[in-house]
């Protein structure tokens, strides 16, 4: 295969691979956002994760814990894919010729790289991911084209952009530690003879990278959820520097890493299942393994 087909089948395992994740950690998701959302008062109602898809699950029901899946599924497909399948382009753009000792900067680089396209690519997905699981009475919206569709009449084009600048700065993040920390991990492993390729390899490298992921995202993540919860034209926030001075002075620092447990619940098995399926994926057609 040539190098732009091996890219765009690999954006299209990658993106296939987060399908599950996601699929599999949309409660959680659901439950994050609400948090993330209440402040003092979200903390109350959603004091943690088990409490909070139970408090989900009786007022609101099963469909309740799945709001906004379809917008996610929609995210996972452009955005992760993007972020994951683009990733090993942009370090052969970078320069690296050897998987096995590519050095750190260029692994960094190449995953904030693929994940701002991903993300500036997807921002409407997000948003209406975010609209339809902080919605708790189900009000918003019918279903997620009813959504875009909504969003667009009332707020215009510009709204389905709103809190782009936050969530490509997420993504930048996110994408420099996750795709890298288990790219990294993984070689590191193997280089030393600790695990050779394989699930038990595959499986410590992602839980690393999803722990790295979570806990140094959470504060703009927070933030970003803030933002995108706010329609165009009537947000509290100027941007991301207001939020984080507004949050940390109205509610103090450690606000920043609200649901940080429900972060790790839903971006560390979503990290894992994403790296496992994609790496299964790929040996299945024939592709070598990250």
């Amino acid at each position: 295969m040539s190098s732009n087909t091996d890219t765009l089948v690999r954006i299209g395992l990658a993106g296939t691979s987060a399908c599950c994740g996601a699929s599999v950690t949309n409660p959680v998701d659901v439950v994050k956002i609400r948090m993330q959302m209440g402040g003092v008062a979200g903390k109350a109602k959603y004091p943690g994760m088990a409490r909070g898809i139970m408090v989900v699950a009786k007022e609101e029901g099963i469909r309740g814990l799945y709001k906004g899946l379809g917008a996610s599924l929609c995210r996972e497909m452009s955005y992760s894919g993007i972020r994951f399948g683009a990733y090993e382009t942009f370090k052969e753009l970078y320069g690296a010729t050897d998987p096995k000792n590519t050095p750190l900067w260029k692994k960094l680089a190449s995953g904030a790289s693929a994940g701002m396209v991903g993300s500036a690519i997807a921002n409407p997905c997000d948003l209406v991911k975010i609209r339809m699981q902080s919605d708790i009475k189900g009000e918003l919206y019918n279903n997620v084209f009813q959504a875009f569709g909504h969003i667009y009449k009332t707020e215009g084009f510009k709204g389905l952009y709103v809190g782009v600048a936050q969530t490509v700065q997420r993504a930048a993040i996110l994408g420099s530690c996750q795709a890298p920390a288990y790219d990294h991990t993984k070689h590191t492993l193997k280089n030393k003879k600790v695990l050779e390729e394989g699930v038990a390899l595959h499986l410590l490298s992602s839980f690393i990278a999803g722990i790295v992921a979570v806990t140094v995202t959470a504060p703009i993540d927070l933030i970003k959820t803030r933002v995108m919860s706010s329609k165009a034209g009537a947000n509290p926030y100027k941007g991301t520097i207001d939020c984080l001075m507004k949050t940390v002075r109205n509610e103090g620092p450690f606000t920043l890493y609200n649901g940080w447990v429900a972060g790790w619940m839903r971006l560390g098995p979503h990290t894992i299942v994403t790296f496992l399926v994609f790496e299964q994926l790929r040996k299945l057609v024939g592709m070598r393994a990250i």
